[in-house]
């Protein structure tokens, strides 16, 4: 396995988060999150936990993403008050 690899992914998957955490459209926060999770589950695999990683992808970046998505488009973009 190529060590190297595993800082740098940890990096990115850090600075996904960060950034996640400090954008103020929600969008793009989501697709954040969703790079987020596909960082870590590149992690995973990199660390030889294959069935973890295909988790992560399925249920992190794929599942949540979905839902998040779902969960803007049914807001309302402006408030009643």
């Amino acid at each position: 396995m190529i060590w190297q690899i595993e800082p740098l992914l940890f990096i990115m998957a850090l600075v996904a988060a960060v950034t996640a955490l400090q954008v103020r459209d929600l969008l793009s926060a989501v697709a954040l999150l969703a790079a987020y999770s596909f960082f870590l589950a590149l992690l995973y695999a990199q660390m030889g936990a294959g069935d973890v990683a295909f988790t992560e992808v399925a249920v992190g970046a794929g599942v949540s993403g979905v839902f998040f998505l779902v969960a803007l488009y049914t807001m309302s973009t402006r408030s009643k008050d």
